[in-house]
């Protein structure tokens, strides 16, 4: 389906896992240097690296295996307004070793560990289960392809989310913010929006809600993505 944000466009017809609000809540919350190189880890449909081109006058690196997705990240980028600021590797990101460690990652990954794999065809089962990327090999390639002062930016559901976080402590990397995301500010935290370094901070803990009680978007929520979407802010 297509769709249009303020900036660009993305058509995700051809991906396992469709544009969300997962997936604009981290493009737009992730932390980005104004320069450098950007790694889109597990891009889809493009959308992560197009929202860190507008954010970024950085360098941003797509990496995708499913072939499919790469042929429509491929078409979004190039009538996007930063296509000379996009490079895409089709490649198994435990495969690939670049030249160069990146100053941010962003990754919106595979989360589920169990149960039934979605029936609307393998990308989409692919997109969603941690079977060619469990948590252990995200984080190992999180600590290989990390510039040592930079950050890595993921979305993941709270039990998924709280499981990574458990795997931490071996892994090379520490937390240093952790955003609980509710649907409304009466509901369970249902994401962790988390940002992972290889430098140990004080983490910063707080919370989004994205509905208000009325319905509409809440004033963060409104506030965090108004660059993006047409009807929202100016």
């Amino acid at each position: 389906m297509p769709f249009t944000f303020k900036q660009f466009h993305v058509d995700d017809r051809g991906c396992g896992m469709p544009v969300s609000t997962d997936g604009v809540m981290l493009g737009a919350w992730a932390a980005l240097p104004d320069q450098g190189r950007v790694l889109d880890l597990g891009t889809g449909s493009g959308l992560l690296a197009l929202m860190a081109s507008q954010r970024s006058q950085a360098h941003i690196t797509a990496v995708e295996l499913d072939p499919d997705a790469c042929r429509q990240a491929e078409a979004n980028f190039a009538v996007s307004p930063w296509t000379e600021r996009l490079q895409l590797v089709q490649c198994d990101v435990r495969d690939w070793h670049p030249s160069a460690p990146f100053d941010a990652i962003v990754c919106n990954p595979p989360y589920f560990t169990s149960g039934e794999r979605s029936q609307r065809g393998q990308a989409r089962a692919q997109a969603r289960h941690v079977d060619t990327l469990s948590h252990d090999d995200l984080l190992n390639a999180l600590v290989r392809l990390l510039h040592p002062k930079g950050c890595a930016s993921l979305i993941l559901p709270l039990v998924e989310g709280e499981l990574l976080l458990t795997r931490l402590a071996n892994s090379g990397l520490h937390l240093i913010r952790r955003t609980a995301v509710h649907s409304r500010a009466d509901k369970p935290t249902q994401r962790l929006l988390l940002t992972l370094s290889r430098q140990p901070a004080e983490p910063v803990l707080d919370t989004l809600v994205i509905h208000s009680q009325d319905g509409g978007y809440s004033a963060a929520f409104c506030a965090l993505t108004q660059d993006f979407y047409l009807k929202m802010g100016s």
